[in-house]
Order: structure tokens, then C-alpha cells, then sequence
């Protein structure tokens, strides 16, 4: 569990890490049910926005500077590979051509499109939750949400559209029964939370399958387009997740 936990933080986050002391599919599987523990890291620069707007700070400032947080805890690896996934995409049916697009890393027009969209919509839904302490933490639930996706685009039956790289460490190294019980504790924890703010048990459990509607649809493009996942594939899957559990959290609170 060491190695899975230095995997998981080091893999995604830019905090400093120890290297884990081996990798294999066991470590790997265990890295991405232990990734919502590095999102719930993560996720305090939420907490840290809300006192900011308590203090003072517009939230629109505050979602903004939350989002810069984010993306520099990760070293933009997420939005690297949400461009590369869209631009691989939008390139060619040819899976090959489409494999190619994506690892010359250049940021194409779906790219940046996609990275403009998706920071928009979090912008917007971010600056809607940090007015009140149970939507930030409706936030902070599809922070963790959206890495515990990683879980269902990792699980057994989704290959690797490669021989090498990220994705096949992590290809179907997680079984479907772990990835449940995973959803089922971060929707458990996450309710909880909200509970205790004021809000709706039910909230939270909204925003997690949100995001898990979201990963189970992109392993499923993926697979039939490009043969299965890749790192990008996952980065992808990641910030699409979160954009739309953030959108998902704007409905519950208002409703």
C-alpha cells in the first residue's frame, strides 16, 4: 500500500514524493483506488477559496485562483491530456493516425477548444458553489470524484491502446467490485460532509455518478476508437469527469 500511495501521489500530483520501490499491475490497480485520497489533497484548495470569499474575495476570483491551484498541483498533466485525447480524436478514424496525433503532444484546435470549455464550465460552477459551505464541499466531492474515475477507466475489460506507456500499467488493473465499493465510499464520505453543512445526503451521491457517467462513456470511446486507454486517455477522463460533476453540483444546490 506504501507503493501504491507514493504511485498515486506522485503520479497524480506535483507534490514531492518517494518513489515507490517496484511497480506492477497489483501496485498499479491499488494506485487508482487510492487516487481520491490524492484528489482529497487536492480538493483543500476549495476549502481554502470558500474562507476566501468569507474574507472578501469575489468568488469569480476565487474559482479562478482555485482552478490555477489545481492545475499547477497537477503540472497540468490533466488538461495536457484532455487536449491531446480531443485533438487524437477530432484527427482521424484511423485508430494508428489517431495514436500519433496524440503522442506529438502539440495542442490542436479540438485541443485547445476542449481546454477552454471545460475550464469555462469550471469557472462558472465554481464561482456558483463557493457561496455557501455546502456547495463548496459539493466542489470538493467532485474533485475527489473525478480522480476516483480513474477507477472505472482502469477497471478489468478496458484494454490499453498501447503496448507501452501509462496507460499499460494501468489498464485493467482494478476489478469492477473494487470500483463500486470505491464509488460507494467517496459517495458515503462525501454525503456525509455535506450533511453536516446543511445539505442533502443525496447531494453528494449526484456529483459522484455524475462523474462516473462520464468516465464509463469515455472508456467506451476510447475502446472503440482508439483500441482502448492511454495517460492521455486518463487526463482526459479526469477533467471531463470534474467539469461535469461541478455542473451537476450548481443543479443540486440550487434545487
Amino acid at each position: 500500500m506504501i507503493d501504491a500511495w507514493r504511485l498515486a501521489m506522485g503520479t497524480l500530483t506535483a507534490l514531492p514524493t518517494t518513489a515507490p520501490s517496484r511497480i506492477d499491475r497489483s501496485i498499479a490497480g491499488r494506485a487508482m483506488l487510492l487516487a481520491p485520497l490524492a484528489g482529497l489533497v487536492l480538493a483543500l484548495a476549495v476549502v481554502l477559496a470558500r474562507l476566501a470569499v468569507v474574507a472578501g474575495m469575489p468568488p469569480t476570483v476565487a474559482a479562478a485562483l482555485t482552478l490555477a491551484a489545481l492545475a499547477l498541483g497537477t503540472r497540468g498533466m490533466h488538461l495536457d491530456g484532455l487536449a491531446d485525447t480531443c485533438d487524437g480524436l477530432a484527427a482521424s478514424y484511423d485508430r494508428e493516425r489517431a495514436l500519433a496525433v496524440m503522442r506529438t503532444g502539440d495542442v490542436g484546435p479540438a485541443g485547445a477548444a476542449a481546454i477552454a470549455i471545460v475550464l469555462l464550465i469550471d469557472l462558472a460552477a465554481l464561482a456558483a458553489l463557493l457561496g455557501s459551505w455546502r456547495g463548496t464541499l459539493l466542489a470538493a466531492v467532485a474533485v475527489v470524484a473525478s480522480r476516483h474515475t480513474l477507477a472505472w477507466l482502469c477497471r478489468v475489460g478496458v484494454p490499453s491502446a498501447r503496448a507501452e506507456g501509462l496507460g499499460a500499467t494501468v489498464a485493467g488493473s482494478v476489478t469492477t467490485a473494487y470500483a463500486v465499493l470505491g464509488a460507494f465510499v467517496v459517495a458515503a464520505a462525501g454525503g456525509a460532509a455535506v450533511v453536516a453543512a446543511g445539505g442533502r445526503w443525496w447531494s453528494a451521491l449526484v456529483v459522484v455518478a455524475a462523474a462516473l457517467v462520464v468516465a464509463i462513456a469515455l472508456a467506451r470511446r476510447a475502446t472503440s476508437r482508439l483500441g482502448g486507454i492511454t495517460g492521455d486517455v486518463l487526463g482526459a477522463g479526469i477533467e471531463l469527469s470534474l467539469a461535469v460533476a461541478l455542473a451537476s453540483a450548481t443543479v443540486v444546490v440550487a434545487a
